[in-house]
């Protein structure tokens, strides 16, 4: 995992794949993860956010409980929301190389600010 502007560099566990059972197909997976935390790196008070994946698998998936690990470790982490998400987005594109993906953060209001972040790497396949 590379350092990014924001993030303190952490040793990540190992994100796991299972091969696309479906690989001749656009399908769309989508998942959420409601307890994501991270430490604001300016005050040290924690952030609490939902995450939403969505992405179009290639030839990989990947491996939930393995995502779970790896979201696990940002509890302790100081990182701006940008930069977070923007990391989780490229961590999960070079494991799994989609034709699609997007990671959105729904941080909870801090200091009587919501912030949203959505990212997106490649298109998402027309229909």
């Amino acid at each position: 995992m590379k350092t990014v502007p924001g993030t303190v560099m952490m040793v990540a566990p190992m994100l796991e794949t299972f091969p696309n059972p479906s690989p001749q197909r656009d399908y769309v997976i989508e998942f959420r993860c409601p307890e994501f935390t991270c430490v604001c790196p300016k005050t040290g008070q924690p952030d609490f956010a939902t995450i939403h994946f969505r992405y179009v698998a290639d030839a990989l998936c990947v491996e939930l409980k393995s995502l779970k690990l790896y979201l696990w470790q940002y509890r302790e982490v100081g990182s701006f929301h940008e930069a977070v998400v923007n990391q989780i987005l490229d961590d999960l594109v070079a494991l799994v190389e989609p034709r699609f993906m997007e990671v959105v953060g729904e941080f909870n209001v801090r200091g009587g600010i919501y912030t949203k972040v959505s990212v997106r790497h490649g298109d998402l396949p027309a229909w």
